[in-house]
């Protein structure tokens, strides 16, 4: 399945070098900088290690934080160019990463301070997508609608205090990572300036990755769905 995306992406890419560029469209480079807000608690896959932490599937290592604390500032780029009337592709990467802290909900020290652990999430998506222009290229407003596919190179961990089975308190760091292929969907507005436009987008993702068995985790995957608000600049060439 990797492979069949990673070759829609490569055909995508061929197909925007070697088609001709018709004189109503160009090509932009794009760069947006927003915020990713994850799936919530109530939405996220079966077997999420945030749903399960939670949960207190492991009850000597309940964790206290929220899910909606992984949301975070993202940034990415892309190459648009044009395929046929009123419709383009793009190639793209992006990039967020947040560290959320925790504490054991139910133990403390002998000293009573907290058991605490810091969960950190990264996701680097690579995404290849394709955009329908109701109003077309030479519109002075241009919204869109699209849709493509993902593949997301992520990296999970928990690291700090947690509890044995004989309430004994140990440092240890728990790390999962991987790639996950998942759907794309977007949806945004372009204001041209000459040679430049500026913008707002929304982009929904979802996949999940899955988490190794010999690492310490209480779930099995992780959940990399979620919306990103954000504000987009092109420049055309």
């Amino acid at each position: 399945m990797r492979r069949v995306l990673l070759s829609l992406g490569i055909v995508g890419l061929v197909t925007g070098v070697l088609a001709p560029v018709p004189g109503y469209a160009q090509q932009s480079l794009n760069i947006y900088v927003g915020g990713f807000v994850p799936r919530s608690e109530d939405a996220r896959v079966n077997g999420d290690v945030l749903v399960n932490n939670l949960s207190c599937v492991d009850p000597f290592n309940c964790l206290s934080f929220r899910v909606k604390d992984f949301g975070t500032a993202t940034v990415g780029g892309e190459w648009e160019f044009p395929l046929i009337s009123h419709v383009d592709g793009s190639l793209g990467i992006g990039f967020s990463s947040k560290s959320v802290p925790s504490v054991n909900a139910n133990l403390v020290h002998t000293d009573q301070t907290d058991i605490q652990q810091i969960l950190k999430l990264r996701i680097v998506p690579f995404t290849a997508i394709v955009r329908f222009l109701p109003l077309g290229h030479d519109a002075p407003v241009q919204p869109y609608i699209g849709a493509g596919v993902g593949i997301f190179s992520w990296r999970y961990s928990e690291t700090g205090e947690f509890v044995d089975s004989s309430n004994n308190v140990f440092r240890d760091n728990s790390v999962g990572s991987g790639a996950a292929a998942g759907p794309v969907v977007i949806g945004g507005v372009s204001f041209p300036v000459g040679s430049w436009a500026i913008g707002g987008e929304i982009r929904y993702q979802s996949a999940k990755g899955n988490l190794p068995g010999d690492q310490a985790f209480s779930g099995t995957k992780i959940d990399l769905g979620g919306v990103t608000y954000s504000a987009t600049v092109k420049i055309r060439f």
